[in-house]
């Protein structure tokens, strides 16, 4: 059976790569916007097993599974699960609350956290989520103003505008907010319309020997044992209206809130995942391609590379700074290794050969009608030819992004001085014109340096820099790294004591007196705040100009090329690349083979955390309770066949931004939570491999045990309604109601 299987899948995908790479109907490929749902994927999902209507799932009017569904501080997905507002998502996601109301006396990174109560849960400013009120497409509106004559210069200064004038008039009469997305390199655009809650409280989470069992040796990979989940709760005003946090907040009324299964997992079992994913490029030619695996993953992963390297060092040496500086390693290392993994999957999948067929494919197209000639004749040449031009000079972007944005951190806070810079060069500037420029520095200083370490910084800054100099063409490096090699000898360590000894951004003592009496010549000078302004404004005045004239022209041809596309196959179902919009996936359990020899299976056990463990390594240690609950095979309610599941697959296509999404059966139930993909299909942001693709989801039933048997948080599974059965066959809500209404 087995056998079978596998020779069908097979057949499916060559069938898939013969018709080229760009979206045929597959359940398991795609994420559909909702409102498309009745249109081009009822009947699919349905023929797959779901018993849900569209309505069901999408709805304006009526109260529907989208109502349940938010965006999680805009990135991560969550769900709220039950009346009062509590929501679940992954660990990984809710890690940088975890960490920030950490500390060695209370470490909840390593102790987990439990609120006993309301009044225990924990506040996080900052965070916040995003309901989907609705969404419309708006394209005619915006054609409507876009004249064909426009250069692609002067649409893209256009759109802002003609966004502003749309979203305006969406929020006019309410407390919404909304934006504008383009869909198909522009052809289509969509209005998404958003109520949005700022209290956002902590309720739950693990240990890291649960949440993040594995850590970076599993990452990406299955079998996976993680129980990567935590929990939040989302607090209004006593209006039930969205408001900043307030002790006086209670917690919100949910609109709408999703049933738990426990009734248990099977293969071909129907999977559907909603959620808001980041960013996905299947419409890329293979001169983009080409660029990625020539230029921008390389230089991403040798950055990351020797930051990990610095950042492990300081975290292994010093339990404070592994407190402070987890949740930062995490989200370096999570695309660290998916570069790594990307590259080498495109190459195993000779990805760049099917863009260039369907590109082959798409001119024999073209070429065979003289209009379409006329329209798209140049359309895969002018392609190529951009991402050659492009190749040359973004090497300095990914630098520059890497390192003056992300890490060292100096670099990027010093830079934001640049508005009190301009201030303090005014005549006319006041002293409340000066504090006003100030106070970006001022309430960003608090939060900046509770998670820094200033010797960490200053070994990052050091290498980086050093790492800039080597990589990037001498006639594409700043003024300030000119001066290194003069006056230091490209001595990047000795340049950067200089830097951290002498700058005020290095700790919040000395930026605090600077602040309260600020001095244009001392900000000038300053070593920190003078090298990132040296490396911005040389990028600005020397390539930025040069990147966007490319980029507009790229802009254009792909935008033709998916036009064309779309005109090509007018019997063909296309779906938008992702771009932090909901969107649903389907599809079902699966398991599948990832190489010769070996199969792997859809679900893993709690036997496998265990046989995995290994107390000497912080990625693989296990608590006493949990492995004493584990000798008494005590798994509850929970367990299945004498173990207890821990995590399973399924086909559904997601990307970044899914982390977190509820996994839901044909019946709208949670079954598990997405937090992972596979490291076979690593290029599925890119192209979809319908073979190797998978999503590494935990089992809900993991998720309660680890709840209820070791945080110990009965209060929590009581206010959660937990179906342990398939509901009977006779038509009902597919998810809890509430009566609570929203004006549209």
């Amino acid at each position: 059976m087995h056998k079978m299987k596998k020779i069908i899948r097979i057949l499916l995908a060559s069938l898939f790569l013969a018709a080229g790479s760009f979206h045929q109907v597959r359940a398991d490929e795609g994420m559909w916007l909702l409102n498309m749902i009745k249109k081009l994927n009822e009947a699919d999902m349905q023929k797959l097993g779901c018993k849900l209507t569209a309505e069901q799932i999408y709805s304006v009017n009526q109260s529907s599974i989208k109502d349940a569904i938010v965006s999680m501080g805009g990135f991560c997905t969550g769900q709220v699960i039950s009346e009062e507002g509590l929501m679940i998502t992954n660990h990984h996601c809710g890690l940088g609350q975890v960490q920030a109301h950490s500390s060695p006396e209370n470490d909840y990174l390593t102790n987990g956290f439990w609120a006993a109560d309301r009044d225990s849960e924990l506040p996080n400013p900052g965070l916040f989520v995003r309901f989907l009120v609705r969404m419309e497409d708006v394209t005619g509106q915006v054609y409507e103003q876009l004249s064909d004559t426009l250069t692609e210069s002067q649409r893209s200064q256009s759109l802002p505008g003609i966004f502003k004038e749309i979203t305006e008039a969406a929020t006019e009469d309410n407390d919404y907010t909304a934006s504008v997305k383009s869909m198909f390199g522009g052809n289509e655009y969509y209005l998404f319309v958003y109520e949005t809650y700022n209290d956002v409280r902590l309720v739950g989470a693990p240990s890291m020997s649960v949440g993040n069992y594995g850590g970076d040796t599993d990452n990406w990979m299955w079998p996976r044992h993680t129980g990567d989940f935590s929990l939040f709760r989302i607090y209004a005003g006593k209006d039930g209206k969205p408001a900043e946090y307030s002790e006086e907040n209670v917690p919100l009324k949910a609109r709408h809130f999703i049933p738990l299964s426990i009734a248990g997992v099977e293969e071909d079992d129907f999977t559907m995942i909603m959620g808001f994913p980041g960013r996905t490029e299947r419409y890329l030619t293979s001169g983009g391609v080409k660029m990625a695996l020539d230029v921008t993953n390389p230089a991403i992963v040798r950055l990351r590379e020797k930051k990990l390297e610095i950042i492990e060092a300081d975290m292994k040496a010093d339990d404070e700074v592994r407190i402070k500086y987890q949740s930062k390693k995490n989200r370096i290392s999570n695309y660290w290794k998916y570069f790594i993994g990307q590259s080498k999957q495109l190459k195993r999948m000779k990805v760049g050969d099917q863009k260039r067929d369907l590109e082959d494919k798409f001119d024999a197209w073209v070429n065979a009608d003289p209009d379409r000639k006329a329209r798209y004749g140049a359309v895969t040449t002018n392609l190529r030819k951009s991402y050659e031009e492009m190749s040359e000079l973004f090497l300095t972007r990914v630098y520059l992004s890497e390192i003056v944005f992300r890490h060292p951190e100096i670099l990027s806070f010093s830079y934001g001085a640049t508005k009190l810079e301009k201030v303090l060069s005014g005549k006319d500037a006041t002293d409340e014109d000066i504090q006003k420029a100030a106070g970006p520095l001022h309430a960003g200083m608090e939060e900046h340096f509770k998670n820094y370490n200033l010797d960490t910084d200053r070994n990052l800054f050091a290498a980086m820099l050093e790492l800039y100099a080597r990589d990037i063409p001498l006639e594409m490096q700043a003024p300030v790294f000119r001066e290194i090699e003069s006056k230091y000898k490209n001595d990047f360590e000795a340049y950067a004591k200089r830097v951290f000894d002498k700058s005020v951004f290095t700790t919040p003592e000395r930026l605090k007196a600077f602040l309260d009496k600020p001095s244009l010549k001392k900000l000038q000078k300053d070593p920190a705040y003078h090298t990132a302004t040296s490396i911005m404004n040389y990028y600005r005045s020397s390539l930025q100009g040069a990147m966007r004239e490319i980029q507009y022209k790229l802009n254009a041809n792909n935008r033709l090329f998916i036009k064309g596309l779309r005109e090509m196959h007018p019997d063909r179902s296309f779906f938008p690349d992702a771009n932090s919009t909901m969107r649903m996936s389907y599809g079902s359990v699966q398991d599948y083979d990832p190489m010769d020899a070996v199969h792997y299976d859809w679900f893993t056990t709690i036997d496998g955390v265990m046989e995995k463990m290994d107390n000497s390594h912080h990625e693989f240690t296990i608590r006493p309770v949990y492995e004493e609950l584990y000798k008494k095979r005590d798994f509850g309610r929970y367990g299945s066949g004498g173990t207890l599941r821990t995590c399973f697959i399924s086909n559904n296509d997601i990307t970044g931004g899914n982390s977190g999404s509820g996994v839901l059966n044909a019946n709208g139930e949670l079954i598990g939570l997405a937090f992972d993909g596979n490291w076979e299909a690593m290029s599925g942001d890119i192209a979809f491999d319908p073979v190797y693709k998978r999503t590494i989801n935990v089992d809900i039933r993991y998720v309660l045990w680890v709840i209820e048997k070791i945080g110990k948080a009965q209060h929590l599974i009581d206010e959660m309604t937990i179906r342990e059965a398939p509901p009977r066959e006779e038509p009902q809500p597919a998810v809890e109601m509430t009566t609570t209404s929203r004006p549209q």
